[in-house]
């Protein structure tokens, strides 16, 4: 696991081992010795890794606050979907889920009912009172970023204000559950605790992920958990808080014939927000939102 310690840094700092990296090796290596999951070197992002992320996340961020300023009523999600790519494009970046697995479209948007990885359609038209999840993910020179949105369409329900409102809640108190040396469960358990105190369920058979370099990285983040549990954090990692949070039960279901959407199983309603998070060495960055 040690490298020499007059060579260069594994990191990629430039710096020798000794005067960058040794320490904090040594520190995850304490962790490992006692039990604890740690992660390796290839979730610790480099200085030039941190930087492209960044930027991706900044075009990431134009895009959702282009959506903001223009989502309304009687637009169709395809629409939606014309805007993040035009956007994205003129930027230099490029969609990440378009063609990602075969998925068609340059962004996710899914309504009401539908938990996640909705496909934007000409013929699926925004209505007042539905609210919607949108969620961009940017490629920009090969570094990934990723973040959702809810917004609320006209005049909405109390309980959709409500669960849209909660949803947010338990992203921002997972988020501000990480610390640096903390563990992977801490924000589950953060995420979990604040829906469950108000009624709600947290999906389990989806999460958040490691992000930067790929699409989709390690760990998985799970949204419900016991704190003190699951892989040790540590500066350097890159990954999404991004809990999806129904009003009924936590169970759901993949569309049969588009093979992508996934619904709550009782038919009720569904929200999620998304950041992309840097872990640094006194808390929290966040890259995307």
């Amino acid at each position: 696991m040690f490298s020499n310690r007059n060579e260069k840094c594994w990191c990629g700092s430039g710096l020798k081992y000794k005067k960058c990296h040794l320490e904090f090796d040594e520190k995850i290596e304490s962790y490992r010795l006692k039990g604890h999951e740690v992660p390796s070197r290839d979730l610790i992002k480099s200085p030039q890794d941190i930087e492209g992320i960044r930027k991706s996340g900044e075009i990431n961020n134009g895009v959702l606050d282009l959506v903001a300023s223009k989502i309304k009523a009687g637009m169709s999600t395809a629409d939606i979907d014309k805007l993040v790519y035009d956007y994205t494009t003129e930027h230099g970046a490029i969609p990440a889920p378009l063609n990602y697995e075969g998925f068609p479209k340059s962004v996710c948007t899914s309504i009401n009912n539908e938990v996640c990885h909705g496909i934007p359609d000409e013929s699926i038209i925004l209505q007042d009172g539905d609210i919607v999840n949108v969620d961009v993910s940017t490629i920009l020179d090969g570094y990934y970023s990723d973040a959702s949105r809810m917004f609320m369409i006209g005049e909405v329900s109390e309980d959709a204000k409500k669960l849209v409102t909660v949803a947010r809640e338990c992203m921002i108190k997972g988020i501000e559950a990480i610390k640096p040396w903390g563990f992977l469960g801490d924000i589950g358990a953060a995420c979990g605790e604040h829906a469950h105190k108000n009624g709600y369920s947290v999906v389990r058979a989806l999460g958040g992920h490691g992000v930067g370099n790929e699409f989709h990285e390690d760990p998985f983040v799970a949204h419900i958990g016991k704190k003190g549990t699951g892989m040790l954090l540590v500066p350097g990692m890159v990954l999404t808080v991004e809990p999806m949070v129904n009003e009924g039960t936590y169970d759901v279901f993949v569309d049969e014939v588009n093979e992508w959407t996934i619904y709550t199983a009782d038919d009720k309603l569904s929200a999620q927000w998304e950041h992309t998070v840097l872990i640094t060495e006194t808390g929290v960055e966040i890259l995307a939102k």
